[in-house]
């Protein structure tokens, strides 16, 4: 069973599908999706874009508090797994949301073994929810499957025996990759009435940026002050729509001069901005990831990351809760005085899932 649950899933389960589709695996896949994402443009244009077929099984969870939308994954996995005849070889988590850890906790403790994609990852910021869940899946995974060196040398302070642990790559990568001359051929610029190179990409919607009115209100000074310099492009995430609502700030980006207020992209859609803009800033993971694959430079409004290869290696630079050196880096990108240089990272080629593949195999078989 391979489970997705939200956004940042799909993007990772997509290739982990097609390489266990391949003729030497010994088991048929089975996708549950959990429905923790459920809005049409933050799951179903994603299946359509990265080719996923129909879920197997689809919960149907919804959203609510992080405590009771957790259980209620965990009671429906469980549930399923109780009713599934025979039981699963293993079941297949990937990155960090709700999903990961209710769906891991409700195999192991019916004794069916567990892989965690993207094992590793660390912000040291327990008031990120995401990073709960990263380390409990770690801590009860039987297989950890590292996508960055930081993983390796997290885990193994943690204590975890070295032989669950394999450095597989990122999947994610396989996704762009494998979609990247499609979402050019979309030529999103130009839909938007701008110049490839000319412009900035913004994705927001973390609760530490956008759940409190004070500084979602200078997120969007912030936003203002860039597009004076180039134009932003602004997908709007479902929470931070619904917190610019909230806190009476709608009316501060309709029609404001220069920025491109929009609904949240598909996948392809959004890849095709991010690849050919000038400067993307973000409060994603994910995004710190593709801009580093893409050479594009990237700012990113959290005080830490726990992708920190994309700083080393990569395009990203983590502005911490300074605004105001958020500005004046994108105005220096902008006006091509920060030049961006990226390194190979081991692992990013478009064929973890083909690694991913041969370790649970090699380990369930």
């Amino acid at each position: 069973m391979i489970v997705a649950g939200a956004r940042p899933n799909f993007m990772k389960v997509a290739p982990i599908l097609r390489a266990l589709g391949r003729g030497d695996a010994p088991w048929r896949p089975v996708l549950v999706h959990t429905g923790q994402h459920y809005d049409a443009h933050m799951s179903d244009v994603f299946f359509r874009d990265l080719g996923i077929r129909e879920p197997d099984v689809h919960l149907g969870v919804g959203s609510g508090r992080h405590g009771e939308q957790t259980a209620r994954i965990l009671t429906e996995f469980e549930a399923l797994l109780c009713a599934t005849e025979p039981r699963p070889a293993g079941v297949v988590v990937v990155g960090d949301v709700n999903s990961t850890v209710a769906c891991a906790l409700a195999a192991v403790k019916l004794g069916i073994p567990v892989a965690h994609v993207e094992a590793g990852l660390r912000s040291f910021d327990r008031a990120m929810p995401e990073e709960i869940n990263r380390v409990v899946t770690d801590h009860i995974a039987d297989l950890l499957l590292v996508s960055e060196p930081a993983g390796e040398d997290n885990l193994a302070r943690e204590g975890i025996a070295a032989e669950r642990v394999h450095y597989v790559g990122n999947v994610m990568i396989d996704s762009l990759v494998a979609e990247l001359s499609r979402a050019r051929a979309l030529d999103m610029p130009a839909k938007l009435g701008i110049a490839p190179g000319g412009y900035v990409a913004v994705t927001l919607h973390r609760p530490s940026n956008v759940d409190h009115g004070d500084r979602l209100a200078a997120l969007i000074d912030l936003i203002l002050e860039v597009a004076a310099s180039a134009p932003v492009v602004f997908p709007i995430h479902p929470r931070t729509r619904q917190a610019l609502s909230t806190f009476g700030l709608t009316d501060r980006l309709s029609g404001a001069r220069g920025v491109i207020a929009c609904e949240p992209m598909g996948y392809r859609e959004i890849l095709g901005v991010m690849a050919e803009a000038a400067l993307v800033i973000t409060d994603s993971g994910g995004v710190q990831e593709e801009t580093t694959y893409l050479g594009v430079p990237c700012l990113t409004l959290r005080p830490n990351t726990e992708r920190p290869v994309t700083t080393t290696h990569g395009t990203n630079v983590v502005t911490g809760d300074d605004l105001s050196r958020a500005r004046d880096l994108a105005l220096t990108t902008l006006a091509g005085k920060r030049p961006m240089t990226s390194r190979t990272i081991r692992g990013w080629d478009g064929h973890a899932a083909g690694r991913i593949a041969d370790h649970l195999i090699a380990t369930w078989a």
